[in-house]
């Protein structure tokens, strides 16, 4: 038994060796898949450009209207992202068409014959259907654009800053994108001082041609997504997606819900997604695709004595693509407006009154004098001038008929008084963002402590 036993414990002493030595061999290989920094982990992130992401277009070249089907050049007026990545800079061309020339109504044709204009504005309907990428590759686009644009605006900010600190930086942000603006400004081919006045001089005769104004800006929705590939990402730039943005950050946000003043009511729910990322530094604070859920904060029609529309907006919520939100504190910093609306420090957008309605007013008015005249001297002149101000082409022939001194002495005090009440006293006009309206939000201090994130 005692020679067994010792056989056995020298057995068991030869596999305990084997099994240790076999752990130590284990223990020095390198770990399979296991990388030594967590900061190299690596994730691969898909660079599509969803459908309805907006592309703001803007016509190189003032472009008179012919025919459907007629060409149309532009070029994009603010860059198109996907995720973190700059997949489409500004000032990439694109390639479009008019794609339906329509008939105005009865009524404007009505009124604009009364007027003398047989030439009313025809509804024009444009598509933009290939991009030209830097390289010279041509990528197919489908699109829709959106009802209400097809307008010559320009950007609009807050004004210079009344209490300092964050309203500086956010200040100095928007110097940096009103230049990004300007710069693809240049790319637009503005008609000449003398172009212009010829312009002004056909408008006036009762048969001219119809043009698009160059710089003319449409937001043409994607109907297919565009696919960039994709691209490895570090999980330390994920892991800071939804930190809170330091105060004075700005970011560019196209709106979701179109606005009027005129319709918009306090507390109506208003939606916008990030076009641009956010970075702080190297960390990517905002995607591409953020949410931002805010409220209508006053709204003003228009009114009577030309009392303009005003609209104040604000948004209070972020929602990241994963889910999760949180509430900030925003200001409206800028926004793509008409040529005579404006931003008042506070962040509101108002609509002012246009400063030819002086000039128009006083051609009017001189007109008006000129066909009251003296009753001595009943000539053309006179009623045709009266005719003119008041009822234009009807007014006309009837001053010529009539060639009354009576006549043109009510027809002109009827012109005069209606130029006046229509500049200075009529009701005034709204202010109307439609949908992808560009606008740049600022951020001030945190108010609350992160949401759970939505199931």
């Amino acid at each position: 038994m005692n020679r067994r036993g010792g056989s056995w414990t020298i057995i068991f002493a030869a596999l305990f060796a084997i099994e240790a030595r076999a752990q130590v061999l284990k223990s020095s290989r390198p770990a399979a898949n296991v990388p030594a920094d967590n900061a190299a982990v690596q994730r691969m992130v898909a660079l599509t450009v969803p459908k309805g992401t907006p592309l703001q277009i803007a016509l190189d070249s003032e472009v008179r209207v012919k025919k459907e089907g007629q060409p149309l050049q532009g070029h994009l007026m603010q860059p198109v992202y996907a995720f973190d990545r700059l997949v489409l800079p500004l000032g990439t061309r694109v390639q479009g068409h008019i794609s339906k020339i329509g008939r105005p109504s009865g009524k404007q044709l009505t009124w604009s014959i009364l007027n003398a204009d047989f030439s009313p504005p025809r509804p024009i309907e444009v598509s933009f259907d290939q991009m030209v990428l830097a390289d010279g590759r041509q990528l197919p686009l489908h699109t829709v654009v959106v009802p209400g644009s097809g307008q010559v605006i320009r950007l609009v900010d807050s004004g210079p800053p009344k209490n300092g600190g964050t309203k500086n930086a956010l200040s100095a942000k928007m110097d940096e994108a009103k230049q990004e603006w300007q710069q693809a400004m240049q790319q637009i081919k503005q008609p000449d001082k003398a172009h212009r006045a010829f312009r002004l001089g056909v408008a006036q005769l009762p048969v001219h041609p119809q043009y698009i104004d160059a710089g003319t800006l449409y937001n043409a929705e994607l109907q297919e997504p565009l696919n960039f590939g994709s691209e490895a990402v570090k999980e330390q730039t994920l892991q800071s997606i939804g930190t809170p943005p330091p105060p004075g950050s700005l970011v560019r946000a196209s709106l979701l819900t179109p606005l009027d003043s005129g319709t918009a009511k306090r507390g109506e729910t208003v939606q916008a997604v990030t076009s641009r990322p956010l970075f702080d530094e190297d960390r990517l604070i905002l995607p591409q695709g953020t949410l931002l859920n805010g409220s209508v904060l006053q709204a003003r029609p228009a009114r009577r004595l030309k009392h303009n529309g005003q609209l104040r907006i604000a948004f209070h919520e972020l929602v990241l693509p994963s889910g999760s939100t949180f509430r900030v504190d925003t200001t409206l910093a800028g926004i793509q407006a008409g040529q005579t609306d404006n931003l008042d420090p506070e962040g509101a957008a108002k609509a002012t009154n246009p400063k030819s309605r002086y000039v128009t007013t006083g051609i009017a008015v001189s007109l008006a004098w000129l066909g009251s005249g003296s009753k001595n001297d009943v000539g053309t002149a006179g009623p045709v001038a009266g005719g003119a101000v008041a009822f234009r082409l009807v007014g006309i022939i009837t001053g010529l008929a009539v060639r009354s001194h009576t006549t043109a002495i009510l027809m002109s005090a009827y012109g005069g008084t209606r130029s006046i009440y229509m500049n200075f006293f009529g009701r005034g006009h709204d202010i109307s963002f439609p949908r992808d309206t560009a606008m740049d939000i600022g951020f001030g201090s945190r108010t609350e402590a992160p949401m759970p994130t939505s199931p």
